[in-house]
Formats: C-alpha cells, sequence, structure tokens
C-alpha cells in the first residue's frame, strides 16, 4: 500500500512538472527578434575601381566599401583588378588595410 501511494505522489508531481513545462510557452512567450540589425551593415561595392588616396600621393585598384551605420566610406586596396588582395611577390596570403575615403551623410537625409 505505501509503495502504491509513493508512486502514485511521484507520478502525480511528474504530471504536474510536464504541465508547467508544456504551459511555460502559452503563459510568457519568448519576445521574437525578427526585425533585428545584422552584425556587419556593410555594402561592398561590386567589381574593383580605381582609388585614389585622400593625400593625393597615388591611385591603386581596390574595393568600395559602405558602412551603413555611419556612412563612412572606405577602400580597401587589392593591387590588381583581381576582387582580392593579390600580390604575385609575396607568397604569403594578403591583407588588405582599409582607407578612408569619404562619408555619407545618412542623417540629413531627415531634414
Amino acid at each position: 500500500m505505501k509503495k502504491d501511494a509513493l508512486t502514485n505522489a511521484l507520478l502525480g508531481v511528474i504530471a504536474i512538472a510536464l504541465i508547467v513545462i508544456a504551459a511555460r510557452p502559452y503563459v510568457s512567450p519568448a519576445p521574437v527578434a525578427a526585425d533585428s540589425s545584422p552584425a556587419h551593415a556593410f555594402y561592398i561595392e561590386p567589381g574593383v575601381q580605381n582609388l585614389r588616396y585622400p593625400d593625393g600621393t597615388g591611385q591603386v585598384y581596390g574595393k568600395v566599401v559602405v558602412d551603413l551605420r555611419s556612412g563612412k566610406i572606405w577602400g580597401f586596396p587589392t593591387g590588381t583588378v583581381d576582387p582580392y588582395p593579390s600580390y604575385p611577390l609575396d607568397s604569403k596570403p594578403s591583407v588588405s588595410k582599409p582607407f578612408a575615403l569619404g562619408r555619407y551623410a545618412f542623417e540629413d537625409t531627415e531634414k
């Protein structure tokens, strides 16, 4: 008799716990974030452009990247017309360091 009462009590506790787990999404649903911002809001211009250094010392082929959050425009030199940095005299993978080209004043569009 004691075993039946203990078994029924444990089964009752399990049943109540399962009901609580199943009812939680209906009582307090998790917030939905469907319109979340992307991790990196960059626009990469297709193709390779001839970029002028801001100080006017020269030109180089490269990619144009626009930061859509701040409006800053960056130039990533590639060295050639290839869409990725390539320097044939260097055997290591190349890393392209950006330089500032300008800025779009996105905040002025709200005026």
